[in-house]
């Protein structure tokens, strides 16, 4: 059987096996009928290197022949050790596949340069996942499918290794943006719904990098995606509503840093700002362990200790000061606090942190509480925080936008208050760390909530100094995003890329 870009060759034997040929990966044309005497498949291999021809009667070559034959030499080399290494990783991710041994599809991927892999997969999973595999898999017995000329045959595994996951979401975690961006196209083209909202709602939730943004950006624009793919966007694209005015926000900044109290702050923020709007300028111009804990006992655990740690910082706060047993009282609260913190971590670890961001984030009496007792006693509780913004900061907590908000506004405050205490007392805190986990967790706010968030700082920062985390890499990005590059997008997800200008 031959295959070409607009056709689709099938032939049926006594066993009832079909084999389906599929260039380019994805085509909808239905099944030809077999004919009496079926021609053999054509074996698609990689295309030789083109021989030089020699020159017998001159033994000795020419310089050029010389510099051809080592070129020759070294794309050989190239290719075998490109499809050496791509055999290792799909090996790896085979090895970690949770297929049944026994499959009634023999469905084998191969790429442009020939290399290919062959793998027994279950009818039932590809049609109940993928509505293009249940179109070509209607018949019922086994079936051979090859999907050929694909441009990249590990992303094509991984995603089927996601059809066969119950959990989508807690698989990706750990995955980067543009391993994610390659299983959306991937499972677009396929119609695998659930693999295309599992992506979405990863990439809603991680940080990116700057070349990660454009990525993700152009991405969307060249895939059909539902109308909720445009949330994702919202924070390099602001409302109209809430565009900020730059010359408003100049002023302020400007006239902030002119009156800052604190100094070396003043002069570290007077370069920056000074270097960003040098920059405006230029733009304008040109695997899972058998030992397992069931989520619920975790939170429970997790509960018991807020309910004591409440219960602390109450008596605490209506103790006299001269009281004996208050330096006891004190010395509770931070140890609840100890505990949820090693709690937390568990729950990061085992990838089950999520829910605990929504309860952390609902703890209104207990910040008030916190605002209460001394510095000295209470940072401890602000760790909480630090480690959740790390966490997700780092792409290991994935929540929706809206929980993370409510997780800055409950607690923000309070880590700005204890982060000089926390800085100097604890041993344990890595400063750098929570400065770039709390401003990757504000740069995955919506653009407007960002623009809030990081003014706000701006003023503290000016004034309070090192006793402030000093996330000015984060004010950066958001600076870049509202006035050097500006995206705009329509329901269609239509994506456009402009310069600023005044």
């Amino acid at each position: 059987m031959a295959a070409s870009p607009n056709n689709c060759t099938t032939s049926k034997s006594k066993n009832h096996l079909v084999s389906t040929m599929i260039k380019q990966g994805f085509i909808s044309n239905p099944y030809i009928s077999p004919s009496p005497s079926p021609s053999p498949p054509r074996v698609f291999s990689p295309t030789s290197p083109t021989q030089i021809p020699t020159r017998p009667s001159n033994p000795s070559p020419t310089l050029f022949e010389m510099m051809s034959e080592e070129q020759t030499r070294e794309s050989k080399h190239s290719l075998f050790e490109s499809r050496h290494k791509a055999h290792e990783r799909v090996s790896k991710v085979l090895a970690d596949a949770p297929f049944p041994r026994v499959g009634d599809v023999r469905l084998t991927i191969a790429a442009r340069d020939g290399f290919k892999v062959s793998m027994d997969v279950h009818r039932r999973v590809l049609i109940g996942r993928s509505r293009f595999f249940a179109e070509k898999l209607k018949s019922n017995g086994s079936h051979s499918v090859e999907i050929l000329d694909c441009d990249d045959v590990e992303v094509y595994v991984e995603t089927l290794v996601l059809m066969y996951c119950e959990d989508l979401k807690k698989k990706l975690i750990g995955e980067d943006v543009s391993k994610v961006l390659g299983l959306l196209k991937i499972s677009s083209a396929i119609m695998f719904d659930d693999g295309v909202l599992a992506c979405l709602e990863y990439l809603e939730a991680v940080p990116w990098t700057i070349q990660e943004e454009e990525k993700v950006v152009s991405h969307l624009s060249q895939l059909q995606l539902p109308d909720s793919a445009a949330d994702m966007l919202q924070r390099v694209v602001a409302e109209p509503s809430t565009s900020p005015s730059s010359d408003d926000i100049l002023q302020r900044l400007l006239t902030g840093v002119l009156h800052a109290k604190d100094d070396k702050a003043r002069k570290e923020m007077k370069t920056v700002i000074s270097r960003l709007l040098r920059e405006n300028a230029s733009s304008s111009s040109s695997r899972e362990s058998n030992l397992d804990i069931s989520r619920d006992s975790l939170y429970h655990l997790c509960h018991r200790c807020l309910t004591s740690l409440i219960l602390c910082l109450s008596e605490a706060t209506s103790a006299d000061d001269n009281r004996q047993d208050r330096g006891v009282l004190m010395g509770e609260i931070a140890r609840e606090a100890d505990n949820l913190q090693w709690l937390v971590d568990i729950l990061i670890d085992r990838k089950m942190g999520d829910e605990f961001v929504n309860l952390w984030a609902e703890q209104k009496e207990l910040s008030v509480l916190h605002s209460k007792i001394p510095t000295m006693y209470r940072h401890e509780i602000s760790k909480i925080t630090a480690q959740l913004c790390v966490a997700i900061g780092r792409g290991n907590l994935l929540v929706p936008k809206e929980v993370r908000y409510s997780l800055l506004s409950t607690w923000l405050e309070s880590l700005y208050e204890d982060f000089g205490w926390m800085k100097r007392a604890g041993r344990s805190i890595d400063k750098k760390l929570v400065e770039e986990g709390l401003g990757q967790t504000i740069l995955t706010l919506p653009l407007a909530q960002q623009q809030t968030i990081l003014l706000k700082w701006f003023d503290r920062f000016l004034n309070k100094g090192d006793d402030c985390p000093n996330i000015q890499r984060a004010f950066e990005i958001w600076w870049r995003r509202s006035f050097v590059k500006q995206y705009t997008v329509d329901s269609q997800l239509q994506l456009a890329l402009c310069d600023y200008t005044d």
